[in-house]
């Protein structure tokens, strides 16, 4: 969990949400002119936004009880200013002490930002940060900012995103101004930016005692393919350096953060840029690099990098099907654990993410809900990888989700929403959405609520591991479906942690890892703390006879096979043929007897066959002499162990000789005289829905599970092992078929199984 002291907040921008009142008296700026000139995708504007200029208590009433501790906010430059350095609006002042005022009593802390793309539109027509009085007017509502509202806030950002302000506003048009400048001037545009920011923190500290200052830029991350010191150190130089092409290079990191941390701009860019650079003094970068509190950083989405054979850069390919947000946004949630850790590790400053979220295509639900679960496990990974860069040392004080509520998005207009509270538009109602009560968890719980600190509560999907036998057939492929060549297919090990065998986690955040590392590393999956993972589960598909075994209990094995397990099995028929039939147990009386049948070679007279038909379970304990003969296919559960004696095989030859048997051990081991068969056989014909027990032992507890519509099952304090036999359905949201193999984590919880299938299952 986070630090006792981290600040959860949400954020949002006055244009965004505030709307317009004709009497605020408030000055026009450069986005009322673009929406004006029709570069609003849905031709909407922002007169009414959220119109959060009325309803802000309203909103603050909402955040309080959805726990939120602190909002991040910016002044409208305009609207406290009309025309940028003059006369100070004197109804905007007491709208934003009213508002700063209503924070404090519903217990929210404000963080003001000062400038949110919001140029009073008569500078703009001066020439914007292009003019090189333009860090002067800054400096002028800097002040105006910290004489006005410093009694009621301690928290001041400068600039939100200055790199969007250069490059979508000066370098490509996108955004308001909408200006399409000269390399040169979008430099010194930028300069000026960065000189602004110097000056109002000068200002600040002068009119504000004893407030932290931060700065928010932004960017996409560059995060490493794996976890390779080579690709590590590739992606740390392509987030600091300068790839990007020069209609394109504001969106750039170290170009906004060195000046203002280090004092100076990366050498690299001034390199690149040496043809287009002015004069730069001392002077200047002393006055950039006044000393801030903390960094603030939006981060939304990163980019995967790779090293190449000489540690160059190379830009990796993202997975087929990667997520993505309703803005197109790839979702990689580790941008912000890389993000900040990379930061940290060059400027050595406090991180408060100042913006993260998502846009989703929320929709109001029957019952008036907006169930956004994509929204919510969006956070929660994100939330999640945030942690882990804290919990390795990185200097974190707080996180603001973007945003409170949907709003204005831009030239996207009311087409995208990024809100934990729902807007109806037409009737301005708020809603909020499931994702706002879920962070409201974690705001209470100081993020204990994430996955990151919580059992992995999804199915763990297991590729199985084939064996191919001289006497296994075709059926685990032409029944099953299993994508494996051949037809000497013996064994389909599915839940399986035996080394040189393990089962391959297929999907989710631990794909690729065996069980065997998943048991070793992530025993709060588990619950359990053995050795090694206690159990396998197999299918196995006999064409022909198997040789007659015997396995040796746990204390045998231990002092005869190197402290080794024995082995406890049993078996469920999947499939036989008419009249087939299993060796369970033998005919000696005495333990002489049994000796002296092995020594004469009196197979017939030692060996038990019984009949079976297809659902009959078969335990075979340890000393049980057992069989599978051909023409049977069964699921086997058995203890992670592979010691076996074999006792008799038919004197078949392998491989031109007859295989190695293990007489005096069996005769060791085999128990005299041998369970009844019917003790050891349940015949298993309910075809009911329902959870039939099978049998339960020191080692596991198996149960056959019929599902006909829908069945609950509570995972609660063991972790269980599913093997889908026949038929299909879902396990929650998830698809399951005849052959699937998967295992439900400790406190899984409710676990829901709809469909018509068969399935044995099975704990420790």
């Amino acid at each position: 969990m986070f630090r006792k002291d981290f600040i959860w907040g949400v954020a949002a921008s006055s244009y965004q949400v505030e709307g317009r009142d004709v009497n605020d008296g408030a000055g026009e700026n450069i986005w009322d002119a673009f929406i004006r000139e029709g570069h609003i995708e849905d031709g909407s504007n922002a007169d009414i936004a959220c119109d959060m200029i009325h309803r802000y208590k309203e909103d603050f009433a909402i955040m309080r009880m959805m726990g939120i501790k602190a909002y991040r906010f910016s002044i409208s430059w305009s609207r406290l200013i009309p025309d940028g350095i003059g006369e100070v609006n004197s109804k905007a002042v007491e709208f934003y002490r009213d508002m700063l005022k209503c924070m404090k009593e519903n217990g929210i802390r404000p963080f003001i930002t000062l400038f949110h793309w919001e140029y009073p539109l008569v500078l703009e027509e001066k020439g914007g940060f292009v003019n090189p009085e333009s860090p002067g007017w800054f400096e002028r509502y800097a002040e105006v900012v910290g004489e006005s509202f410093s009694d009621l806030c301690s928290d001041f950002i400068t600039f939100n995103e200055p790199q969007c302000t250069i490059s979508l506003g000066y370098s490509r048009g996108f955004h308001a101004p909408g200006k399409k400048l000269p390399l040169r001037d979008t430099l010194f545009a930028a300069h000026n930016l960065l000189k602004a920011h110097g000056l109002a923190v000068k200002a600040l500290r002068r009119t504000a005692k004893g407030a932290r200052i931060g700065y928010a830029p932004t960017c996409g991350v560059a995060y490493p393919a794996t976890d390779s010191p080579a690709d590590i150190e590739a992606a740390k130089k392509r987030y600091f350096g300068f790839d990007e092409d020069l209609e394109n290079w504001a969106w750039n990191v170290s170009w906004f953060l060195d000046p203002v941390i280090l004092g100076k701009y990366p050498k690299e860019g001034l390199e690149l840029f040496a043809d287009s650079l002015f004069e730069i003094t001392d002077e200047d970068m002393e006055l950039i690099s006044q000393p801030i509190d903390f960094i603030g950083q939006n981060i939304y989405n990163g980019y995967p990098i790779k090293a190449g054979e000489n540690g160059e850069i190379v830009y990796a390919e993202r997975e087929k099907g990667y997520n993505r947000t309703a803005m197109g946004w790839p979702v990689t949630p580790n941008v912000l654990y890389w993000g900040p850790k990379f930061l940290y590790e060059r400027y050595h400053k406090d991180i408060l993410i100042t913006e993260n979220g998502m846009a989703a295509c929320d929709v109001v639900a029957p019952d008036g809900g907006i169930h956004d679960g994509s929204r919510i496990a969006f956070l929660d990974k994100y939330i999640g990888f945030l942690q882990k860069a804290a919990d390795e040392g990185v200097s974190l004080s707080g996180y603001f989700h973007w945003s409170y509520c949907d709003n204005f998005e831009w030239t996207d207009g009311y087409s995208k929403r990024f809100g934990l509270v729902y807007v109806d538009y037409p009737s301005l109602k708020r809603t909020v959405k499931d994702s706002g009560f879920w962070y409201k968890k974690v705001i209470e719980t100081n993020g204990g609520v994430l996955s990151i600190n919580n059992s992995f509560k999804e199915p763990i999907f297991l590729e199985p591991h084939f064996t191919h036998n001289i006497w296994g057939g075709s059926k685990l492929r032409e029944v099953y479906g299993y994508d494996i060549e051949g037809d000497d297919i013996g064994e389909c090990w599915g839940i399986s942690a035996l080394q040189g065998g393990a089962s391959v986690v297929k999907s989710g955040p631990f794909r690729g890892i065996g069980l065997d590392e998943l048991y070793r590393y992530h025993s709060e999956l588990f619950g359990t703390e053995h050795d090694r993972f206690p159990l396998l589960t197999k299918i196995i598909d006999a064409k022909s006879d198997l040789s007659i075994q015997v396995h040796p209990d746990d204390e045998y094995a231990g002092v005869h096979e190197n402290g080794a397990l024995g082995k406890t099995e049993c078996w469920y028929v999947l499939d036989c043929d008419e009249d087939a039939s299993l060796v369970v147990g033998h005919n000696a009386e005495t333990r002489q007897e049994l000796s002296d049948m092995m020594d004469q070679g009196r197979w017939n007279d030692l060996i038990r066959e019984v009949k079976i038909s297809k659902n009959d379970f078969i335990q075979i304990d340890p000393g049980t002499v057992h069989a599978i003969k051909g023409g049977v296919v069964v699921l086997e559960t058995q203890q992670n162990s592979d010691i076996t004696y074999r006792l008799y095989d038919y004197d078949r030859l392998w491989n031109g000789k007859k295989r190695e048997l293990h007489v005096d051990k069996c005769k060791d081991v085999i128990t005299v005289p041998a369970k009844e068969a019917g003790e050891s056989i349940v015949h298993d014909t309910d075809k009911s829905q329902g959870v039939k027990l099978l049998h339960s032992c020191k080692y596991y507890s198996v149960s056959r599970v019929n599902v006909t519509s829908e069945l609950e099952m509570d995972v609660d304090d063991r972790y269980m092992l599913v093997s889908v036999i026949e038929g299909d359905g879902l396990i929650g949201s998830h698809p399951i078929k005849s052959g699937d193999h998967f295992i439900l984590p400790v406190g899984y919880g409710r676990a829901v199984f709809t469909g018509n299938m068969k399935m044995i299952v099975s704990t420790e």
